[in-house]
């Protein structure tokens, strides 16, 4: 039987590597080695990255909303709690753009928070 060899397989895993490498640093670009650990680690920050996104935009948008609701004389947790009680239900970050881009809005929804 003829010896089955694995150079048309190596060299597409090669290839496929090289390709994500493009346009890293030195040897990380060139060398098979050095870029497939590159690799390996910017696609396990991109993996970390896509769930931090949530949590950083959250954030983001929970001190934007209580920068509004002081504002307006409200703590944020307050703020939110009578938002709840009334029944309205705007997420966070639909009220971080009201208190940002349409403030009178906002101090509307702060007046019914307010109230309660």
């Amino acid at each position: 039987m003829a010896r089955i060899k694995g150079a048309v397989t190596t060299r597409r895993r090669h290839k496929k590597i090289l390709k994500l490498a493009k346009g890293y640093w030195g040897g990380k670009s060139k060398l098979f080695r050095t870029a497939n650990e590159a690799v390996m680690k910017s696609l396990r920050y991109a993996y970390v990255g896509r769930r931090q996104r949530k949590r950083d935009f959250r954030r983001l948008w929970i001190t934007r909303i209580s920068a509004g609701a002081k504002a307006n004389g409200l703590n944020y947790s307050r703020f939110m709690y009578a938002l709840k009680t009334q029944g309205i239900t705007l997420n966070r970050k639909m009220l971080a753009e009201m208190a940002v881009y349409d403030k009178a809005a906002f101090a509307a929804l702060a007046e019914k928070a307010k109230s309660v």
